[in-house]
């Protein structure tokens, strides 16, 4: 298992366009896509492995959710903003499927950094997480726009 490259916690002073941080990593088993699918998605391509031969899918695929859940787990392990991780809007895409055995792993680069016109505690940070496979493959790609709080100056210390 890799170890992630961010900080232990982090602030909007923190954050700079450009910077990358990249995720531990984690092994999906059919065992979990099949859990997963038949507690939130259940349909026949997340289910089934026979089934799922003659959908469009062509075999086993796990959730499109399943891969945002994961997504998540793997970014909050690694570090989340003092104050947490919180999604004012995204754009979401699933460009290939996650398949039993893929090694996800998250690589996060912050696009952008803007201060809050009307509150001094906070900023908006946009940052493109693409989920990857273990042959380099874009799986997701979360374009998300995130409220991060200012170091105050009880917490500059922090």
């Amino acid at each position: 298992m890799n170890e992630p490259s961010a900080p232990d916690d982090f602030w909007f002073d923190d954050l700079r366009v450009g910077q990358r941080f990249v995720t531990a990593t984690h092994t999906i088993t059919a065992a979990e896509i099949k859990a997963f699918a038949a507690a939130y998605d259940p349909q026949p391509f997340h289910l089934h492995d026979v089934l799922a031969r003659n959908t469009l899918f062509g075999g086993l695929a796990a959730s499109g959710w399943h891969t945002a859940a994961l997504t998540m787990r793997l970014l909050v392990d690694m570090s989340i903003p003092a104050g947490g991780l919180i999604g004012a809007s995204g754009e979401l895409s699933w460009p290939l499927p996650t398949r039993p055995g893929d090694t996800l792993q998250v690589v996060s680069e912050v696009l952008d950094v803007r201060p809050s016109r009307s509150r001094n505690d906070r900023g908006s940070v946009v940052m493109r997480n693409e989920t990857r496979n273990q042959n380099d493959q874009i799986v997701q790609l979360f374009i998300v726009k995130t409220i991060v709080f200012k170091r105050s100056e009880q917490n500059r210390n922090v």
